[in-house]
């Protein structure tokens, strides 16, 4: 099936390539337009540090579930969420009513306690929260996100490239850009489980950009525009891509998000740390010009992330994440 999802070499826009950009955004187009993912290759991520990652994410999730609740999920879609804390409803597919079996948490931009967002209390800008006992963690995760955050930066002048717009068009939108990092733990689901539980219940993204590490323990699919689900697979020195309902409002309904599900009938325990990048907190996001014809005229006003944010909050979510206000899960 690696031949559903196209790869993008950045090998080229490494090396600092003049036209890279320009050969990347007709293939980035065409993955949008017809499937909703990509792999990309040559990124310049360590294997190391992805391994680190998964590592970190196994750490996590392997603590007495009292540590892990001294970190609960807040308002601002940061924490600890339990394990079937969340059924996916909004952008869900397919008429899912059960909770998902998974356990996660949460992470954003590192911010000080004193910063004045975090004492505003600014929604969606808060100061992490951090395990106390595992020593070396924080730094792990600090590392990766930075180096996810980096890669997103280096994939967004293509998202530029492929709608026709100048390569510095998004630059003045993603100069501090808003992200999560999620680190899932999917439990190992019996082979008698019913039919619809799932791990992660069929559903689209919310976000610009998902970056998703290759994990060696299958059971990602996703829903092709033709209606069939594919395994995606698993390729090595790899990350896999794909659009949420931002990217898809933004570009006027031009590119697709994509509806994915996680089950776990492995045999063993699977972990998955997603990336969710978006724009700048405060950016406005009004129907991208090239997006806009004639016959496609602008179907949304222009919009904030903490607007768009804020109009999926709370809809997945059981009595705990309600009275957070949390926002919709994303990812796999």
């Amino acid at each position: 099936m690696a031949d559903e999802i196209p790869v993008l070499d950045l090998a080229p826009l490494l090396r600092g390539e003049r036209d890279a950009l320009d050969r990347l955004g007709p293939q980035l187009y065409r993955a949008f337009t017809g499937v909703g993912f990509y792999f990309i290759r040559n990124t310049g991520v360590p294997d190391a540090l992805v391994e680190a990652a998964f590592a970190a994410a196994a750490r996590f999730h392997a603590q007495p579930l009292d540590a892990k609740l001294a970190m609960p999920f807040s308002v601002h879609n940061q924490g600890y969420l339990p394990m079937r804390g969340n059924t996916s409803r909004m952008n869900a597919v397919d008429g899912v009513k059960k909770p998902n079996a998974n356990e996660a948490v949460f992470f954003k931009r590192e911010l000080p306690p004193d910063h004045p967002d975090v004492l505003a209390g600014k929604r969606f800008r808060p100061a992490n929260q951090w395990p106390a006992d595992l020593p070396g963690f924080r730094d792990v995760a600090l590392d990766y996100i930075a180096a996810m955050e980096g890669l997103g930066r280096r994939l967004v002048p293509i998202y530029a490239a492929a709608l026709g717009l100048p390569h510095d068009w998004f630059d003045d939108k993603f100069r501090e850009p808003m992200f999560t990092l999620r680190m899932t733990h999917y439990p190992q689901q019996e082979p008698t489980a019913p039919a619809d539980e799932w791990g992660l219940a069929p559903h689209a993204d919310t976000s610009f950009m998902t970056i998703l590490a290759q994990n060696k323990v299958p059971g990602l699919s996703i829903r092709l525009p033709d209606a069939r689900w594919i395994d995606a697979p698993a390729l090595d020195g790899h990350f896999l891509v794909n659009g949420g309902m931002m990217l898809r409002r933004w570009t006027n309904h031009a590119f697709l998000a994509t509806p994915h599900r996680v089950t776990n009938r492995s045999g063993q325990e699977r972990y998955a740390i997603p990336f969710f990048m978006d724009c700048d907190y405060d950016a406005v996001m009004a129907p991208i010009p090239t997006c806009v014809t004639a016959d496609n005229p602008p179907r949304y006003p222009p919009f904030t992330y903490l607007e768009f944010m804020t109009e999926y909050s709370g809809a997945n979510y059981d009595q705990r994440g309600r009275s957070a206000a949390g926002v919709a899960l994303q990812g796999a």
